[in-house]
């Protein structure tokens, strides 16, 4: 189960750290979120260095179906409702940014950067994206309703965002990484104060960015309570038509289509993780009767962290961490998602005024229907008594026959059969007996 990118692309390689070492800004996880964070702190001459505990882009990164867009689902009327116009409007300006900063960068890069239109559908719901589109008008964005698409799906319509794009994320990540300051299984275990403690070494830093997907730091910030984590399945199919753009259904349940070359990305199968789901088989079932002639090249899985309210949180950690800070909470968009978070990160590590920085602010009010379903899961799941244990906060652990791992609903952790941590934010192997 490896996914194409991982499949078809080199990755430079990286050393251990394996002796003490200060730095001025110390990033932790070496996804995309954080390799850009790098790369902008490279471009400044400030002193940083990266750690990441696998190989970089071995997690979420390596699994993308890589579509960047600042349309993300539904989301404009969300924040609407529960923020204002305004934060709607900065959220729209952000990932413009974002967006317009990948273009600057893919330009002379070889990294299958294509323009797209991307197309939010609705199978039932037409009154959804015509709310859709009453907010993106009160935020003064021209979007295209479209009554019928190109996929083998019916649906009774479609908000599109003409000109978006898609790419070749680990192709990209190759070209970027490759003078920067990195180390490989570096895996930090526990910080004290902005001191990080791997298995063969201390990290002393002045500041210290956790770009680790799900935020491991229980003390500050309540993460385990304002994040939830998705898993969501891919197959890409050759002989299958050409879709001409991207496109993913409002509901989070349902399925995603992009091409790439002569291949057919199919998503979907999605659940919380922990809990049971379509996964592949949801999706080669539809590819059997909705593409017959199709052929599987590739499979893979995706995880994803869920925020509150729809918005990343991106700045300092929590209110009492001056030193510390967090970027995650993408919402399956994690592209311009980590792009948004690195440019605001490296703008107040400098010091820099951000515009953008409000609406992502982590400290933000946590008083949003998803707390309360995701306290009623991590209460449900630590007073179910079964073994084993997650090791991050003792919730209990759910086997996933599709993936052959053991899974927790509560904040995502995932371990192989043999106890190995596979997903954060659990910092270490599934305890046996």
């Amino acid at each position: 189960m490896e996914s194409l990118w991982k499949s078809n692309t080199k990755l430079p390689k990286f050393p251990e750290l394996s002796e003490d070492v200060d730095t001025d800004v110390l990033i932790i996880g070496g996804g995309i979120a954080g390799i850009l964070t790098a790369y902008f702190l490279h471009q400044n001459r400030v002193k940083y260095i990266l750690v990441e505990k696998d190989r970089i882009c071995s997690g979420t990164t390596g699994n993308t179906t890589a579509k960047i867009t600042f349309q993300h689902g539904l989301v404009y009327q969300k924040i609407v409702k529960s923020a204002g116009v305004e934060a709607a409007q900065i959220y729209l300006q952000a990932n413009k940014a974002a967006f317009e900063k990948y273009a600057e960068l893919c330009q002379n890069m070889d990294c299958d950067y294509e323009r797209k239109d991307n197309y939010v559908y609705s199978v039932h719901d037409r009154q959804k994206l015509e709310e859709e589109m009453a907010a993106l008008d009160r935020i003064g964005y021209r979007a295209v309703f479209c009554e019928n698409v190109t996929i083998p799906i019916a649906v009774v319509g479609a908000v599109k965002f003409p000109g978006q794009a898609q790419f070749a994320p680990l192709k990209f990540i190759s070209k970027l990484a490759d003078n920067l300051h990195i180390y490989e299984n570096t895996f930090v275990r526990e910080m004290i104060g902005t001191t990080a403690v791997t298995d063969r070494c201390r990290i002393k830093a002045k500041k210290v960015i956790s770009a680790t997907h799900f935020p491991f730091i229980n003390k500050h910030g309540s993460y385990f309570l304002k994040l939830y984590q998705h898993r969501s399945y891919v197959i890409a199919l050759e002989h299958a038509q050409n879709v001409n753009g991207m496109y993913v259904d409002e509901n989070h349940t349902g399925m995603s289509f992009r091409n790439y070359k002569d291949m057919l990305f199919v998503g979907g199968g999605g659940h919380r993780t922990g809990k049971s789901g379509g996964n592949w088989e949801e999706l080669r079932n539809f590819a059997a009767h909705n593409i017959p002639n199709a052929k599987e090249r590739f499979y893979w899985a995706a995880q994803d962290c869920m925020s509150l309210d729809e918005i990343p949180y991106i700045g300092r950690y929590s209110k009492n961490t001056p030193n510390l800070y967090v970027a995650a909470g993408f919402n399956k968009w994690g592209m311009t998602g980590s792009m948004v978070g690195a440019m605001l990160l490296c703008d107040m590590v400098l010091e820099k005024k951000n515009d953008f920085a409000d609406v992502f602010n982590p400290s933000r009010s946590m008083l949003k229907p998803q707390l309360l379903s995701n306290a009623f899961e991590t209460t449900k799941s630590l007073l179910t008594p079964t073994i084993p244990r997650c090791p991050h906060l003792g919730c209990a652990l759910k086997w996933n026959p599709a993936e052959h791992s053991w899974d927790c609903s509560c904040h995502g952790s995932r371990f192989a059969e043999d106890g190995r941590v596979l997903d954060n934010p659990a910092n270490g192997n599934l305890r046996r007996g």
